[in-house]
C-alpha cells in the first residue's frame, strides 16, 4: 500500500509520532495532492507493527496524554529498500502523486534512485506528448454534425481547442522542469560522488591550487 511507504519513508529521517505524520500530510505532502486523515495513519502504523516494520516508544508527557513515537526496525529499512528499487511504471495521468512519492521516499535514499525515477517518467512523458503540439482532432473533426440544437460548431471547436491548448502547454512545462531536474540531479549526484572518494563524506572534494604564475616542469 502506498501508505505504508509514505510513512516509512518519514520515519527514515526521525521519530514521529502518528498526529506529527498527520502534519506531514498537511505539509509538504499536501501540494502533490496526497492526503489522508489521522484514523487511516493510525489503521497503517498497527499493520506495519504487525508485519515488524515498525516499532514505538511510549513518550510520557506532562499535562497530555502520553504519545507513541515511532519508528523503521531493520526489516522496515530493507522493505522502503526495495519499494524503492522496484520498477517503477509512470501514470498516463500527468500530477498523480505516484511519481512525487517515488521521486521524495525513494530518492532520498539513494541518488541513482532519484535518478531512475526521474529519468523513467522523463522518457514517458516525451514518448507520449506530440511535439507539434496538434490537437489530436485536427484530422477528423468532429463538429460536423452536432447533436444538441443551438450549438454553434466554431464555438464548439474554439473551446474544446482552448482546452488541450492548456493541457499541452501543462505537459510541455512539466518535461521541461523533469529535464532541468534530471540534468541538476545529475551534477549533483556526481559532486556527492567526488566527496565519498575524497575520504571526506560530506565535505566538497579538494581542488588543486591554481596560480598564474608557471609552474616548473
Amino acid at each position: 500500500m502506498q501508505l505504508d511507504f509514505v510513512i516509512l519513508g518519514i520515519l527514515a529521517l526521525r521519530r514521529y509520532s502518528g498526529y506529527d505524520l498527520r502534519k506531514w500530510m498537511e505539509g509538504p505532502l499536501k501540494y502533490i495532492g496526497y492526503g489522508v486523515q489521522l484514523p487511516q495513519i493510525y489503521r497503517r502504523l498497527a499493520k506495519l507493527v504487525e508485519r515488524g516494520w515498525v516499532e514505538y516508544d511510549v513518550d510520557l508527557r506532562d499535562g497530555g496524554p502520553d504519545a507513541k513515537l515511532y519508528r523503521m526496525t531493520e526489516t522496515g529499512q530493507q522493505a522502503l529498500r526495495d519499494w524503492a528499487r522496484s520498477p517503477y511504471v509512470p501514470s498516463p495521468r500527468i500530477g498523480d502523486p505516484e511519481f512525487v512519492i517515488r521521486f521524495i521516499f525513494g530518492g532520498q535514499l539513494d541518488p541513482e534512485i532519484a535518478l531512475t525515477v526521474v529519468r523513467a517518467e522523463l522518457a514517458f512523458r516525451e514518448a507520449n506528448q506530440d511535439p507539434s503540439g496538434a490537437p489530436p482532432w485536427t484530422h477528423n473533426l468532429p463538429y460536423a454534425h452536432l447533436q444538441m440544437p443551438g450549438l454553434d460548431p466554431a464555438w464548439v471547436s474554439e473551446v474544446h481547442l482552448s482546452a488541450h491548448e492548456h493541457g499541452y502547454s501543462t505537459g510541455s512545462a512539466y518535461i521541461a522542469w523533469l529535464r532541468l531536474l534530471q540534468h541538476r540531479l545529475e551534477r549533483r549526484a556526481a559532486q556527492i560522488a567526488a566527496t565519498r572518494t575524497d575520504g571526506a563524506p560530506g565535505t566538497p572534494p579538494r581542488e588543486a591550487p591554481q596560480s598564474d604564475e608557471v609552474q616548473p616542469d
